[in-house]
């Protein structure tokens, strides 16, 4: 059975009616997770954009078939150790994921999912990655790129965007000597869904990680039909790569031969549209010199 056929296969757990910007796929990729996990998942959705796609709670006309619920604050990693635990007790198996992201996961959420690491607590904790907080507008985190604008790292006069270097979050979740982490984008759909079934038999060996890189259509400043083909460009220039690490083997998942230039993918968004040619060509040189440490671990 191909890819297509299998996921079809699944039953899909969100009802119609969901609510998110039109072309963001954060939708995709949640109802993707939701399928390929299914019924027996019990699904935690911290504050930010994730709960603006119209599951329980959010819009009238939608609901879902998985339970879900929403923490008031990042500490899920933390919450969801002992709802585990729970089921654990009473005999139930039950997957326990977090659908997490909007920037909290790399900054107020990250000792939460690092002691959960530690622990070897048995959760899938998925991050959506979309450069920034969206609560109050599209604002700076330790996962946005280095000189993106932003509302809180704003460009004047031709000067400005953030200043410091993106958390490069996947690679400090490897670290961690985790059973299984990967990376996954809603551009390679059957790639995900292979992840989030060795995800599944992974996590009950303890954390697994899954990181989905995607820009945001309304912070990042891009058209809504284009949505697909940048999170593809984002692979194909090596900016945001497609790889997997079980029990510390490194492993591409997409290996881009020829990639394009980073200029292709950053230029199609306005938050970077201030930056020189010499901005552009040092993010070039960043890429290349993470792309090289990563074949490098992927040869050991």
């Amino acid at each position: 059975m191909n890819v297509v056929d299998k996921l079809a296969a699944y039953e899909d757990q969100i009802s119609p009616g969901i609510s998110a910007c039109v072309g963001c796929n954060v939708e995709l990729t949640l109802r993707t997770c939701m399928k390929v996990l299914g019924p027996d998942t019990i699904f935690a959705i911290p504050p930010g954009c994730m709960g603006g796609v119209g599951v329980v709670g959010w819009d009238k006309q939608s609901g879902a078939k998985t339970p879900v619920f929403f923490p008031l604050l990042d500490n899920v990693a933390s919450m969801l150790a002992g709802i585990k635990m729970h089921y654990e007790h009473v005999g139930r198996k039950v997957n326990v994921v977090a659908f997490a992201g909007d920037g909290a996961s790399v900054d107020a959420g990250m000792q939460c999912l690092s002691g959960a690491a530690e622990r070897g607590d048995k959760l899938i904790y998925i991050c959506y990655d979309n450069e920034g907080y969206m609560n109050t507008g599209y604002q700076r985190s330790g996962s946005t790129t280095k000189g993106a604008w932003t509302s809180t790292t704003p460009v004047i006069d031709g000067v400005g965007g953030k200043k410091q270097n993106k958390k490069d979050f996947p690679m400090i979740m490897a670290m961690h000597d985790l059973p299984y982490m990967a990376t996954m984008s809603p551009a390679f759909i059957p790639d995900m869904v292979r992840k989030l079934e060795r995800a599944m038999v992974e996590s009950e060996r303890g954390l697994v990680y899954l990181h989905v890189y995607n820009p945001c259509l309304t912070g990042w400043g891009c058209k809504s039909d284009e949505s697909i083909e940048v999170s593809r460009l984002s692979v194909e220039t090596n900016f945001a790569p497609l790889y997997e690490v079980g029990d510390g083997k490194f492993k591409m998942s997409v290996d881009v031969k020829n990639p394009k230039p980073v200029r292709e993918f950053i230029t199609r968004f306005k938050k970077f549209r201030h930056l020189t040619d010499e901005d552009i060509e040092a993010l070039q040189a960043l890429t290349d010199r993470k792309m090289k440490r990563l074949h490098e671990l992927c040869k050991m």
